[in-house]
């Protein structure tokens, strides 16, 4: 069973949409492209002749919302939120999990070191227009990180690992994980000073 949070603003939203739709109308909630860097979270309106048999079916006060079979891994700890500021009223989804399904405690070390990558680790960095990939964790259990975006040749990529990111790895998977290395540093062997 996934879990998706409703927040009760968004509920009473959704319910007033709701009541200028056709009766019988419920809300779907879906990702586009999931499991991809270009997943996005989102919400539409579902008629009652485009509910799939094999849609998962979510009960909430004044309303349903439904979740196709491919999204629904991805929209794991999913929340869904009507916030009202200065700006004006909006809906806020946030799905950490769209960009990558959830993975489990016993998946091999390298997928749980991506999955965090993906899930905690890029969206800080994306603020900066940058973001790292996994490319290897050697038999010494060395995971070596690429910068991409806008860390690359940013001055700050040291600092931001070694305070930022290793700390952030070396405490999830302190058992396994002995060290970070940014391929740069890992290609110039050991001892590069400048």
């Amino acid at each position: 069973m996934s879990n998706i949070t409703i927040s009760e603003n968004a509920q009473s939203h959704f319910v007033k949409l709701l009541e200028q739709q056709p009766e019988g109308t419920n809300i779907r909630v879906f990702v586009v492209n999931p499991g991809t860097q270009n997943a996005e979270c989102g919400v539409s309106y579902c008629p009652q002749d485009a509910i799939e048999a094999s849609d998962t079916h979510l009960e909430f006060s004044g309303f349903s919302a439904y979740v196709d079979e491919l999204s629904l891994p991805f929209l794991d700890d999913a929340e869904i939120d009507f916030v009202t500021d200065k700006m004006g009223s909006q809906l806020t989804l946030k799905a950490p999990n769209a960009k990558m399904r959830k993975v489990g405690d016993d998946a091999p070390l390298m997928e749980r070191v991506e999955y965090m990558i993906q899930t905690q680790i890029n969206p800080q960095l994306a603020g900066h227009g940058g973001h790292i990939s996994l490319v290897e964790i050697t038999d010494e259990g060395t995971a070596v990180i690429q910068f991409g975006g806008g860390c690359n040749g940013c001055s700050m990529v040291d600092v931001t690992l070694k305070d930022g990111i290793e700390k952030q790895l070396m405490a999830e998977f302190s058992d396994e994980l002995k060290a970070v290395r940014d391929v740069t540093e890992h290609a110039h062997g050991d001892h590069s000073y400048y």
